[in-house]
């Protein structure tokens, strides 16, 4: 049982929400609700989230020395010896196969998007994250492939202003990552950070917060709100017919404001950043805005029907 334990803890199931991603597409097309919309989306959340195990696998078997350097990833199974090189080789190979049998059988595009995934992910671990810049985009473009593969998968499409913020928002999030890194180790836990002056990252950080937010707000202005038909859609239609022709999704821009100058708080007054997932799920304030911002989407979408 405890080395079970070990194999999941290996597997970096608590990064898994990364690939919450694959839900984009059908809430922001009004289809989250739908049950079969949703089986799917859980589908492929499991299958992401196994394909992303496989490459924390690879990542880890070739790291596990330098690992030893840092305070918290010398705690990783590999790296403190209850995971054996072998075992994770096994393991890691199995997880490849298993993702990639049930892609192809789910369909040739989800397959070539989840297979494009893993082959950008063992690049990444073989050679790019040792390139300056080819790192961070490699992780941003890792996230653009989540969310295809949500799309290929339930057949909606997302909006390509909302596909821009999450490439842009994955860059900003992976530059306040190496930032957080440099100024709490140096390069010594990662050699690619030699290369990567402070005052480069704090460009690349203020760059990519302020392309998010412009590209968010691009989405919630330009493009064409999904129609769904809610209770209410013939009461507003009757006694408000102008409601549903203005652009209500734009109240929602304050909250990405808002959460991206907590993120940046967080770097340059705490230093953290180093965690992305941690900081998400741990922060209050962070926290509540993505709960208000996801209630407000929600009932606009869902509820009152733009």
């Amino acid at each position: 049982m405890r080395k079970i334990l070990i194999y999941i803890e290996a597997c970096r199931y608590n990064q898994w929400i990364k690939n919450l991603v694959v839900f984009t597409a059908p809430l922001f097309t009004g289809h989250l609700f739908e049950t079969q919309t949703i089986l799917v989306c859980f589908f492929s959340f499991l299958v992401m989230s196994l394909a992303s195990s496989a490459s924390y696998l690879l990542n880890d078997i070739l790291d596990y020395q330098s690992d030893l350097k840092h305070p918290q990833k010398r705690l990783r199974p590999i790296a403190r010896g209850d995971l054996a090189v072998h075992e994770a080789v096994f393991i890691m190979f199995v997880t490849t196969l298993v993702v990639l049998i049930i892609s192809i059988f789910y369909s040739l595009a989800f397959f070539v998007v989840v297979l494009i995934f893993l082959l950008l992910h063992f690049l990444y671990s073989l050679y790019f994250k040792q390139k300056t810049l080819l790192d961070i985009f490699t992780i941003s473009f890792s996230f653009i492939l989540r969310a295809l593969a949500g799309e290929v998968a339930t057949g909606y499409h997302i909006p390509i202003w909302l596909l821009m913020t999450i490439f842009f928002i994955s860059l900003f999030m992976a530059s306040v990552k190496r930032h957080a890194e440099l100024v709490r180790h140096g390069s010594s836990t990662r050699k690619v950070l030699e290369k990567y002056p402070e005052h480069l990252l704090t460009f690349l950080t203020n760059t990519f917060a302020t392309t998010t937010i412009i590209s968010y707000a691009f989405y919630t202005y330009f493009e064409n709100a999904p129609i769904v038909q809610t209770p209410l859609t013939r009461f507003f239609s009757h006694y408000l017919p102008a409601f549903e022709l203005r652009r209500w999704m734009m109240i929602t821009i304050p909250f990405v404001v808002m959460g991206i100058a907590r993120y940046a708080q967080l770097l340059y007054s705490f230093e953290e950043g180093e965690r992305p997932e941690k900081i998400i799920v741990t922060d209050k304030f962070i926290i509540v805005v993505v709960f208000l911002w996801a209630l407000i989407i929600v009932s606009l979408i869902y509820v009152f029907q733009q």
